[in-house]
């Protein structure tokens, strides 16, 4: 049955065919935006480092007073994985300076550049931050579980529930990051729709 209103007259299809406005931003807003995304993105680097600083530490002295080779290697395992997640994020995930000349369009480019990398970091979490430190932690848990031979029954209930909250905790690190991720991804969206009305 053909409809007693034409496309052309009914309010509700016109109001439905019209183009979204978009996100209007000043060239000072997206500035603003990206100079306080860089500032977040440098603690979270400086908190990072500072961590990877403790974990070496820690793990140096451990070698250093064990005289267990299984133990040592372990630490040095974790060690060397904690510092290709420092340089990875360093050389991946160091934001860049924003410009002193920006325009409109070159600042939203610029600021979408950065939430596009981030984001893609953010998303490769599981491979370049927790995947480098499973073979030392792996080599460690063996290096427990070859100390204590005698106690294998109990040790290997707490080693299993050891291992379920390191599993979990990883499980829940890798969520984070996909989350924050997602909201990064809905920032550039936004910036996508302000691009449609330069």
């Amino acid at each position: 049955m053909a409809s007693e209103f034409s496309p052309g007259s009914d309010p509700q299809i016109i109001w439905q065919s019209q183009k979204p406005e978009g996100v209007k931003m000043s060239i000072e807003d997206i500035r603003r935006k990206a100079g306080k995304f860089r500032k977040r993105i440098l603690w979270r680097n400086a908190r990072e480092y500072l961590g990877a600083v403790a974990v070496i530490v820690f793990f140096a002295l451990q070698a250093w007073h064990t005289t267990d080779r299984l133990m040592q290697a372990a630490d040095a395992l974790i060690s060397i994985g904690t510092l290709y997640v420092v340089w990875h994020l360093h050389s991946k995930g160091s934001p860049r300076t924003v410009p002193a000349e920006l325009g409109l369009a070159s600042g939203v480019d610029f600021f979408k550049h950065e939430l596009v990398h981030q984001r893609d970091l953010l998303r490769g979490v599981a491979k370049w931050y927790l995947g480098p430190l499973m073979p030392g932690w792996i080599l460690l848990m063996m290096s427990i579980a070859r100390r204590n031979p005698g106690h294998l029954p109990r040790f290997a209930l707490s080693f299993t529930l050891f291992n379920v909250v390191a599993a979990a905790f990883f499980f829940f690190v890798w969520w984070l990051n996909q989350r924050a991720a997602q909201r990064l991804q809905r920032q550039i969206d936004q910036l996508d729709m302000l691009g449609g009305t330069r």
